[in-house]
């Protein structure tokens, strides 16, 4: 399965992932002037911003080790900028990512709650 197809794949998995773990999908694939997000969710009462990351091996590592810092920054501003936009600064909110790792031709879930936290200064 080519690379695109592959994450697309993943995104639909994780999104149904979220919806059976009690979540509330928001946004799929949202997009700002900043960037994008995979997805956005509502748990409880948490905005979530989540990153979808699907590989099938770990020849290149696993999927959550390729949410770089550079990316993590990208998420944080998209994400900023949702919530600037929707009025929500006064509502919790987390950065989650979800590593989905094909073995034996079915997809493993890793769901990591608070995979990392804004670091630095951000303006929208």
């Amino acid at each position: 399965m080519k690379n695109k197809a592959l994450g697309a794949t993943g995104e639909e998995f994780a999104a149904g992932f979220l919806r059976e773990n009690g979540y509330k999908v928001l946004e799929r694939n949202f997009k700002n002037k900043f960037g994008e997000i995979d997805i956005i969710a509502r748990d409880k009462d948490t905005y979530c911003f989540i990153e979808v990351k699907t590989r099938s091996g770990t020849a290149f590592g696993f999927p959550q080790e390729a949410v770089s810092s550079r990316k993590q920054e990208q998420i944080s501003k998209v994400a900023l900028q949702y919530l600037k936009t929707n009025k929500l600064f006064d509502k919790k909110a987390r950065f989650d990512v979800i590593a989905l790792l094909y073995q034996d031709g079915s997809p493993k879930f890793d769901l990591i709650k608070n995979a990392f936290e804004l670091d630095g200064h951000f303006t929208c």
